[in-house]
């Protein structure tokens, strides 16, 4: 298949509301053969502690990337005409068996690095990322720049339970997955469980940058730093919704006030170029919580800005 067949739907002969439901409405194929970036959905919130929902992410974000079109307005960057793009669909999940939603999970983004192509996902719960980082990163530990209002490096939940939203880095690490001296957290904020809830992180070598040492920053130079951290290895994007303020997206499961405006979120993964982005995704938009679809357009949105960067890098490998 030529590359000029992986084409989004054109919105002046098919109205957005019309036709099935894609991401970005490209093409929608069984298998990531012949691509060089997957878009998948996880649909699946099994590590959730309080308010789910996350599991119905993928199809809203579906219905709201709708309005996103061809060419980024600042980059001129038109990614459907640079690297080969399509929909594989939703990987497996099982929403009643943790273990088993995670080996499945697993074993769907497995198939898209076999084949050669970069996983883009939209969760899901964010210990999704965890069976997505045990397929992206089997051969070698990744780094990571996530965005987020919380660290994720917690031990355990309600006694034993070991896998949570709260706890996938810190498997993670243990699992010799994630490189935490290449990972940078930036946005994290809100009240904490213990005032060495964040300890266990620091000591492993994460950057934490906390909101409000963005705020006295700023994007650019907070970026700068994080690519520095990232360094050229192969490193892993992952953006939870709650990075940004609830006042603009509020369909999460753990909304935290204070957070980035979505043209702060919008800047800081335009200025993601020069990574090497071997993995990437967007997590908790949890459309039961959400108004008029703002949370969702804003998933699809940050979806779109990494497309965009991760198709130049595609674009660049193969000159």
């Amino acid at each position: 298949m030529s590359q000029n067949e992986f084409q989004p739907i054109d919105a002046s002969l098919v109205p957005r509301f019309a036709g099935i439901a894609s991401f970005m409405r490209l093409p929608i194929v069984s298998s990531p053969e012949g691509l060089d970036i997957a878009l998948f959905g996880i649909p699946w919130d099994g590590g959730t502690t309080n308010r789910a929902g996350a599991r119905h992410g993928p199809r809203e974000i579906r219905n709201q990337s709708s309005l996103m079109r061809r060419v980024h307005h600042v980059t001129g960057t038109e990614p459907f005409s640079i690297a080969k793009i399509a929909d594989i669909g939703d990987v497996g999940v099982n929403p009643i068996d943790l273990m088993d939603g995670l080996r499945l999970i697993e074993e769907g983004v497995a198939r898209i690095v076999k084949a050669g192509a970069i996983p883009l996902g939209a969760g899901g719960d964010h210990l999704t990322t965890l069976p997505v980082m045990r397929a992206v990163a089997k051969q070698r530990p990744v780094g990571m720049i996530h965005f987020d209002a919380h660290s994720d490096t917690n031990d355990r939940y309600f006694g034993e339970n070991l896998y949570t939203h709260g706890t996938p880095f810190r498997r993670a690490i243990e699992e010799g997955l994630l490189d935490p001296k290449r990972t940078v957290q930036i946005g994290i904020r809100g009240s904490i469980y213990d005032p060495g809830e964040h300890d266990w992180a620091r000591e492993q070598g994460i950057r934490i940058i906390y909101m409000e040492e963005f705020v006295k920053r700023g994007a650019e130079e907070v970026m700068s730093e994080a690519r520095s951290i990232a360094g050229n290895g192969p490193t892993y994007i992952s953006f939870d919704i709650d990075c940004i303020d609830p006042s603009m997206a509020p369909g999460t499961g753990t909304p935290e006030v204070g957070g980035f405006t979505t043209r702060e979120a919008q800047q800081m993964l335009r200025l993601l170029d020069g990574v090497k982005i071997v993995g990437a995704d967007v997590v908790e938009v949890a459309p039961p919580f959400d108004i008029g679809g703002m949370t969702a357009l804003a998933g699809a949105t940050m979806m779109f800005e990494l497309l965009t960067v991760i198709a130049r890098q595609c674009a660049s490998t193969k000159r």
